[in-house]
């Protein structure tokens, strides 16, 4: 089995709506992000032959993917009140909604359905919310 790595890494803020703890309140972290992908195979063709895939590209969509939601304000749908996002956007702050709760686990699985939409065989994503705790998905 061959495995290719490679990292990015977006800041961003966050918080967890109906959270007892530190975490309700907004905060922000760097999110370190590493893709991991696998292929008992290699490529053929001229261009990428002997390669799983070309580095280059699964870093370009990897940072594509982190750069959508670097600076942002990363929220679950339906965590605040219509005011209070109203108000947000109306001071033209950067907003990432998504229909999670914005855990690192779920950024780890969504990390890893967005790049598989993308053709890339996905092994594993790790995100880490410090430098000491990360969660991880995986095939």
């Amino acid at each position: 089995m061959y495995y290719l790595k490679t990292e990015a890494s977006f800041d961003a803020a966050h918080f967890l709506a109906d959270y007892e703890g530190k975490c309700r309140n907004i905060h922000g972290h760097r999110w370190r992000v590493v893709v991991e992908i696998q292929s008992e195979t290699l490529r053929a063709d001229a261009q990428n032959r002997g390669m799983v895939v070309d580095f280059g590209d699964l870093k370009k969509a990897l940072k594509a993917l982190c750069d959508s939601l670097d600076h942002s304000l990363i929220i679950e749908t339906g965590s605040l009140k219509a005011k209070t996002l109203e108000a947000l956007r109306e001071e033209n702050f950067a907003i990432n909604e998504l229909d999670f709760r914005p855990t690192a686990e779920n950024f780890a699985h969504y990390v890893f359905d967005k790049l598989g939409a993308e053709g890339y065989p996905i092994h594993r994503v790790e995100v880490y919310e410090t430098p000491n705790n990360c969660a991880i998905y995986e095939a």
